[in-house]
């Protein structure tokens, strides 16, 4: 690509690219075969198995070295209890026996039940995949890829690619607390210590 970096390619080359490196990580792909065929709706293969497969690619390590899961997002609003979710997962774990990789399939349909209970604050429900990719805690995180009908790579980014392809985590404080941000980013640079973390916005003092 003559030189130039990834993340100041036109952006229809950062997909490209994305596409290009996402496909080195064999697991990656095989997971996203297999969960075409599952069909759930609205899914997305998405969060730390998509961004941290280029951060590896991009500084030289194994693409698929320190992924610990592989996150599959559907949405399905017609039935929000545990145990439609529960059928879900368990054909999950049927469709991706065999595989050396975690896939952690979550209907975010359903986050709103136990979102507080688990990191403190409240979530509004999802109105959508996409609406719950909007709400991770860093910009960078938010990238989901899927096929479609005729194996076509489709790809959510909502924020670019750019910070992805050049190492660097935003924060994104609309919904996670600073708590998890900061969790998360100090696991991540152990792993990757060449990120370059940007810190959590400082709270707006009232003007009154």
């Amino acid at each position: 690509m003559s030189g130039v970096p990834l993340g100041r390619l036109p952006i229809d080359e950062q997909v490209d690219a994305l596409r290009a490196i996402l496909a080195r990580n064999e697991l990656l792909t095989e997971v996203l075969a297999r969960a075409a065929k599952l069909d759930l709706p609205g899914w997305y293969l998405t969060a730390g198995c998509v961004f941290q497969t280029v951060w590896n690619v991009v500084s030289g390590r194994p693409p698929a070295e320190g992924i610990k899961d592989y996150d599959l997002f559907y949405f399905n609003d017609s039935d929000l209890s545990w145990e439609a979710e529960n059928e879900v997962i368990q054909a999950g774990e049927r469709a991706f026996g065999g595989l050396s990789a975690v896939v952690e399939i979550r209907n975010e349909a359903r986050v709103h039940l136990w979102y507080e209970d688990r990191f403190g604050v409240p979530c509004e429900p999802h109105t959508s995949t996409e609406a719950a990719i909007d709400s991770f805690a860093a910009t960078t995180c938010c990238v989901g890829v899927r096929l479609d009908e005729a194996d076509r790579w489709r790809i959510y980014a909502p924020h670019g690619l750019a910070d992805v392809f050049n190492l660097v985590v935003r924060p994104n404080p609309v919904l996670a607390p600073r708590s998890v941000y900061a969790a998360k980013t100090r696991r991540w640079r152990e792993q990757w210590p060449e990120l370059t973390v940007l810190p959590w916005p400082a709270p707006v003092a009232d003007g009154g």
